[in-house]
């Protein structure tokens, strides 16, 4: 108990001031610093996966865990605290936290690094999909916590009375693995249904243009001049027409070989019309200036450059599926080319 002789000059003060205002004028306070707290929270990230409702379970142990909007998978502080088996105590807000002190002890300095001790001292504050603002740490922390009570009892240098700490940590270290503790958090949270739609997301960002780009020339002569030769065909062809098997081609080996979505992205914005079945607009119009322009042109002086080592069709085919196969494929390997 606080007895009024023991509080400080300041501390008599602002309950002195409290006592002066009104209501209202309480109410006015509170709700100003309501404001402010809001205010402050709406520039924290915000777990677009993840709640209390669905915790990562490892054997006995719940741990709510989220997903952020930067794409970093969090554990909350207090339930990996209680996952260690620690005691609470400090203040979180101002990093004075159970783990923190548990982790800036002593006792740990031969086995934990600084990096480690920075990252407890500063758990990441967040924001749920509730609007509530959080606390919580990346997840590989718990495994990086547990190697080292695991260290520091072999080596013998724990207290008794912090046994059920390394006992409980021995557990935890059974139930994942490093790597596998992101897949568990993207699990627990449903963040793997979004996970791959997103990454392609980002993969057609960089690939494809939001305007179609003015025309230019991007297939060169020598591309088609090969395809000629290997195919046996005719070159110079007679007039503009090309056979329509080429655009076959032109997929194949170009097309299909960019990440994949880009292609199926590309029909999407580029169909075929009704009357002619032709295409209004070349594929790599779309394509991005600062990537997927790029990244075709590369990718075409490499397969030129398979071509001209060919000697024919078949063999090109050989060569280029196993330079570079599609996603999903199984390539015959081949010690010699028998034509």
């Amino acid at each position: 108990m606080t007895h009024d002789n023991d509080q400080s000059p300041q501390s008599k003060g602002g309950d002195a001031r409290a006592k002066a205002l009104s209501k209202d004028e309480r109410s006015a306070i509170a709700k100003k610093s309501a404001e402010a707290r809001w205010a402050q929270a709406k520039e924290l990230p915000m777990a677009t996966h993840g709640s209390t409702d669905r915790p990562l379970k490892i054997g006995e142990v719940e741990i709510p865990c989220f997903v952020l909007e930067d794409g970093r998978r969090v554990l909350a502080q207090t339930g990996l605290i209680n996952a260690l088996g620690m005691s609470h105590g400090g203040s979180y807000s101002k990093g004075g936290d159970r783990l923190a002190k548990f982790a800036q002890q002593g006792r740990l300095s031969g086995f934990i690094s600084n990096d480690l001790i920075d990252r407890t001292a500063n758990p990441i504050r967040f924001r749920t999909a509730k609007g509530g603002m959080a606390y919580g740490y990346e997840a590989t922390i718990l495994h990086d916590l547990c190697e080292v009570v695991l260290d520091a009892r072999d080596a013998g240098v724990l207290q008794k009375q912090q046994a059920h700490i390394a006992k409980q940590c021995e557990a935890l270290v059974r139930g994942f693995a490093r790597v596998g503790i992101i897949a568990l958090v993207d699990e627990a949270t449903g963040y793997q249904v979004d996970r791959d739609r997103d990454e392609l997301h980002r993969i057609l960002e960089a690939y494809l243009s939001e305007e179609r780009l003015a025309w230019a020339k991007r297939f060169p002569d020598e591309f088609y001049k090969q395809i000629y030769r290997l195919k046996n065909w005719k070159w110079p062809p007679q007039g503009r027409a090309k056979p329509p098997f080429l655009g076959h081609i032109t997929n194949d080996v170009v097309y299909d070989r960019l990440p994949p979505g880009v292609l199926t992205e590309l029909r999407k914005r580029n169909p075929t019309q009704d009357g002619t079945k032709r295409r209004k607009w070349k594929h790599h119009q779309f394509l991005s200036e600062d990537f997927g322009q790029p990244d075709l042109r590369d990718h075409l002086l490499q397969v030129i450059a398979v071509m001209r080592v060919s000697r024919t069709w078949d063999a090109f085919k050989r060569n280029f599926d196993e330079a570079f196969p599609k996603p999903g494929t199984q390539i015959e390997l081949h010690l010699a080319d028998a034509d």
